[in-house]
This record gives structure tokens, sequence and C-alpha cells, in this order.
């Protein structure tokens, strides 16, 4: 079973940083999804890929996977990129 730590981006619907600071483990799915023929909905049969768990760190995920016995694949999150603002910026004249 593989599995994928990573620790969420936050969502376009979101203004805060909550729900970003857990790390995940992830099932990947390893068979692809059949097509229904009537309807076209996606199915599978594994319920795993279902499945988030969370952790508050990165070390904890990797333990449980290890002990498990999951291979896994960590994902390093992106740095975050801040700018300084000032409120003077707001009437400065662009040309």
């Amino acid at each position: 079973m593989e599995v994928k730590i990573y620790q969420p981006a936050k969502t376009a619907m979101q203004s805060g940083r909550a729900k970003t600071q857990d790390w995940v483990i992830e099932f990947v799915c390893d068979e692809p999804t059949p097509i229904d023929g009537l309807m076209g909905w996606t199915g599978s049969r594994d319920t795993r890929n279902q499945l988030q768990l969370r952790f508050a760190s990165k070390n904890e995920a990797v333990a449980y996977a290890r002990r498990q016995r999951y291979s896994y694949s960590v994902e390093e999150p992106h740095g975050r990129l801040v700018r300084p603002k000032s409120y003077a910026e707001n009437f400065t004249r662009r040309d």
C-alpha cells in the first residue's frame, strides 16, 4: 500500500490559514476507476481513496506510515511569499 504525506494548501475559498498546519496521509489509488456505462459515474471498490488521516507534525505521519508498513512519499510544502505593503502605497502615482 502506498500513501502520500503532505501539508494541504489553503483553498481558494479561505482567507485564513485554518486546517493548513496539519499533515495529511492520503492513500494512493493503484487501479483506475471504472466508469459506469449507464450513468457515467466513476466508481471504485477501494474505499481507502476517500480516507484522509491528519497529524500534528510530519514526524508523526511518517512514524504512523512506518508502523503500518506503508510505502510513503513526503511532499514538502512550498514557502509562502509575503510582500510587505504600506498604506502610503495606495496614494503613490504610477505613470
